[in-house]
């Protein structure tokens, strides 16, 4: 699958933008605040309705301006979509495929998969369990429509169960009503860590092997999938936490809580490992999301690099770049240094200043 072009409306700085990709390499350079991730944003959105950042509509849009427009044209298996998102400051957005308005945000997954890289990534590993669990669940999302569905699901039973619990603290007559909820939190949570579950066992494989060969095959790198609680566990251990929820007015157990640990030589790289490794670890499974994405769509996603190059050394830079040669690929970086000059085939380059974007002749012939 490919990204043809991408037209912007009062979109973050953007007024109005429209760039054409190549099926290859396209890179977006420039200083630093320029608006070369707002791209990279515009193009996730068009494939998952949400911003990578986990921004909310009204933030994407231009200042002063009430409504934002992205339109997207993607080529799939010779066929050609046009994707249409349409954001709003004070409604939920609308959202088209082919001129053909959606019910359901779910409807437009599967049309663009994309894989996001970014600095914030190769601390996926010592950052705190939420981005893990993020991870977790952007891809999971992409893939599978039950999925993200059950997750929407869970979250509105989680938050109202958790404001059900603060309630409770003043009108304790409410607490008869907690076990529509518990068994709500327990119908979706349990379907959650079913999928979560397949989803690191699939990466484990593949990280396994692209670690090893990262390391030079010095490495074994094990990926855990660590719930809070088992599937066949939750709803004991829910009933146990009852009391305790009571008191912190929070759900205490579920999903929501969820991990992942990293181990090399079955030690936790999170906690004992050097940064080398946790970047190396990172990496490692950034690419295995690629290729489990491949090999669950039979195609190639588009992915997005956004600056990650500058925050690799060497040998890491040339790595992922020998793995990416097949896939269409968004850069961003500050220049055009040498190593990307003379290591990467470079198809199309765009210079990003203050919201305006050039496209400039091609670097490498």
């Amino acid at each position: 699958m490919k990204v043809k072009s991408i037209a912007l409306k009062n979109f973050r700085n953007y007024k109005d933008l429209y760039l054409e990709f190549t099926d290859g390499t396209n890179i977006l350079y420039g200083n630093n605040a320029q608006g070369k991730t707002n791209v990279l944003e515009s193009v996730y959105i068009s494939g998952t309705t949400k911003s990578h950042k986990g921004s909310k509509d009204r933030e994407l849009i231009h200042f002063k301006e009430e409504e934002s427009h992205i339109r997207t044209f993607v080529e799939k298996n010779e066929k050609t979509y046009q994707i249409d998102i349409h954001l709003k400051k004070n409604r939920s957005k609308g959202i088209a495929v082919n001129q053909v308005p959606l019910k359901k945000a779910s409807s437009l997954f599967g049309i663009l998969n994309l894989v996001f890289f970014s600095p914030e990534d190769l601390n996926i590993i010592k950052a705190g369990p939420m981005q893990r669990r993020r991870f977790l669940d952007l891809e999971l999302c992409q893939l599978d429509k039950i999925y993200f569905s059950d997750l929407a699901n869970y979250n509105k039973a989680l938050n109202q169960r958790n404001k059900l619990l603060k309630d409770i603290a003043y009108r304790p007559e409410l607490k008869d009503t907690l076990p529509v909820w518990d068994m709500q939190l327990l119908n979706y949570g349990m379907r959650i860590v079913r999928r979560r579950e397949q989803f690191v066992q699939k990466l484990r494989e593949i990280a396994f092997e692209i670690h090893r060969s990262i390391s030079g095959n010095k490495e074994e790198l094990q990926i855990i999938y660590e719930p809070n609680t088992k599937e066949a566990e939750f709803e004991e251990a829910l009933n146990k936490a009852r009391e305790k929820d009571l008191k912190s007015c929070q759900t205490s157990v579920g999903p929501h809580r969820d991990d992942l640990s990293f181990q090399i030589s079955q030690v936790d790289i999170r906690k004992y490992g050097s940064q080398g490794q946790q970047r190396t670890c990172a990496l490692s499974l950034k690419l295995s999301e690629i290729e489990l994405v491949k090999k669950t769509i039979h195609d190639t996603p588009v992915l997005l690099l956004d600056d990650v190059l500058s925050e690799l050394d060497s040998s890491r830079q040339n790595y992922l770049l020998n793995r990416i040669h097949d896939i269409q690929t968004i850069i961003t970086c500050t220049g055009l240094d040498e190593f990307v000059k003379n290591r990467f085939q470079i198809d199309r380059v765009f210079e990003v200043i203050d919201g305006h974007v050039e496209q400039k002749n091609q670097q490498n012939d």
